[in-house]
């Protein structure tokens, strides 16, 4: 077999996720979003948790595309879930799902900037969207949570999306970071 019919075979493999190292690192990615938002988070009241949760799913979906920031973010609210146990709440999953593909589509497809600003922009729609819209309807219709007490995820989210955008950006600034992640990607 040709060395390019090998690399194909490889990769259809694994599906998606296109190399054995992008489902490798996805796997790690699913495990710190779940160490991040279920074990180390500050939960106020019932809900509203502070955490970095989302952050691997962006990491997903700026590094990979939207496709895996997608699974990530499905996969980490899922596992998440039935590790400690609590109810998995549909609409929840789809915000989640929808952080990691909405901050891929946004990098992959509009902003090529690696700058702050550019990451930023990558970030905040994806929480707009995940996060302040599709989990806060899901808290309604699921918790009955109070319009009020949904409101204050608005300037948490922004606030956490900003330390989630300088974290990235530290990470994509780092030439060791960003030469073994061009390493994992080339195809």
């Amino acid at each position: 077999m040709s060395q390019t019919n090998k690399n194909t075979a490889r990769r259809g493999s694994v599906g998606l996720f296109g190399t054995t190292s992008v489902l490798v690192i996805s796997a790690l990615l699913i495990a710190m979003s779940i160490v991040l938002g279920k074990l180390l988070a500050f939960n106020i009241g019932d809900s509203i948790r502070v955490s970095l949760e989302n952050l691997p799913l962006l990491m997903a979906g700026i590094f990979f595309g939207p496709l895996v920031g997608a699974a990530v973010g499905a996969g980490a609210d899922i596992i998440g879930c039935l590790i400690v146990g609590y109810s998995i709440n549909p609409i929840i999953t789809i915000g989640a799902a929808l952080i990691g593909f909405v901050a891929g589509m946004v990098s992959h497809g509009f902003v090529k900037s690696r700058s702050v600003f550019g990451v930023a922009a990558c970030v905040l729609p994806a929480h707009i969207i995940g996060s302040m819209i599709v989990k806060s309807i899901g808290l309604k219709l699921y918790f009955h949570t109070p319009y009020q007490v949904l409101l204050l995820r608005v300037p948490l989210y922004i606030c956490v999306g900003i330390v989630e955008s300088y974290i990235i950006y530290l990470l994509l600034k780092n030439k060791g970071f960003s030469a073994q992640l061009e390493k994992v990607t080339r195809k």
